[in-house]
């Protein structure tokens, strides 16, 4: 039986902070639990939002942390000729077009204003930078899917969300092309991620129907909150991560994610992710859209 595949793609906009190694842990858990394979991606394809040198912090705490991930690290920004790979398959089945909207042009979905006007023909050139370049999602009716811990979902991309930009004006490729043919080339089998992105889920299983590119499980996690209900901000918590003894943050995580209790006597990073790993139940997360920082 082919052995599964998992994934973390943190970006490099800040240190580690406590949510996104909730996410992490969960996603390596998830995937020790099932036998499968755990990969690490950068997603530094935003160069504008990037730190300088927080791929590395990340990295060198996620190893203090006792992470292990099986292959060298993908980097998006190493990786732009797949995506003009498949911005070339999208413009071969006439699906892209050329758009001078800004935001403030229009409100909820994009109405489609630019569809016919700005349609690239195949194989012509297309502009570099000062245009978006969006999929034209007419006709692509309610896409639907089951998700391991929100359930079934459904949208109707077109009336929902309209079509969506794969390339932005200032020449970086969108988060939701970019993203699914990473998972395509690390062949990853299952995605574990926070539910914030649950609603980018049929973007990218629309791109990857398009691109023909294979359909990962997904499993959406609750989000991390601080107390009062608000998403956990990177500047409350990220230096906390990276100073904090190893075991105590991954117990920590491990509260937050609602799992066992490690016994006291683990002391050791590698361990406790063995210990977990063992005794992982994602049960109490299925249906929560929030894990509260206490």
């Amino acid at each position: 039986m082919p052995v599964g595949r998992g994934r973390f793609a943190p970006s490099p906009t800040g240190d580690l902070h406590l949510g996104s190694l909730v996410a992490a842990l969960a996603s390596s858990l998830d995937a020790r639990h099932r036998g499968d394979d755990w990969l690490l991606r950068l997603e530094d394809i935003d160069e504008a939002r990037a730190v300088p040198g927080a791929a590395d912090r990340i990295f060198s705490t996620l190893k203090n942390l006792g992470f292990i991930w099986t292959e060298p690290v993908l980097v998006q920004s190493k990786n732009l000729q797949a995506y003009e790979n498949a911005l070339d398959l999208l413009q071969a089945q006439e699906r892209l077009f050329v758009c001078h909207c800004g935001r403030s042009d229009y409100q909820g979905a994009y109405p489609g204003t630019c569809r016919t006007v700005g349609r690239l023909q195949p194989g012509a050139p297309r502009p570099k930078s000062d245009v978006a370049l969006r999929v034209n999602t007419h006709n692509s009716g309610t896409l639907r899917w089951q998700d391991d811990w929100q359930g079934w979902q459904r949208q109707d991309l077109e009336s929902e969300v309209g079509d969506f930009v794969v390339r932005r004006k200032d020449g970086f490729h969108a988060y939701q092309l970019a993203v699914v043919v990473d998972d395509a080339a690390q062949g990853i089998t299952r995605v574990v991620r926070g539910v914030d992105l649950l609603d980018n889920t049929p973007r990218q299983l629309f791109l990857q129907r398009l691109l023909g590119l294979p359909e990962p499980d997904y499993a959406h996690l609750p989000l991390v909150v601080e107390p009062d209900g608000t998403k956990l901000s990177k500047s409350r918590s990220s230096a906390a991560v990276a100073e904090m003894v190893p075991t105590t943050a991954l117990r920590l995580a491990l509260k937050l994610l609602r799992q066992p209790e490690p016994p006291p006597y683990i002391e050791n990073a590698h361990e406790l992710h063995a210990w977990a790993a063992a005794h992982w139940n994602p049960a109490p997360l299925s249906g929560a859209a929030n894990l509260h920082l206490h």
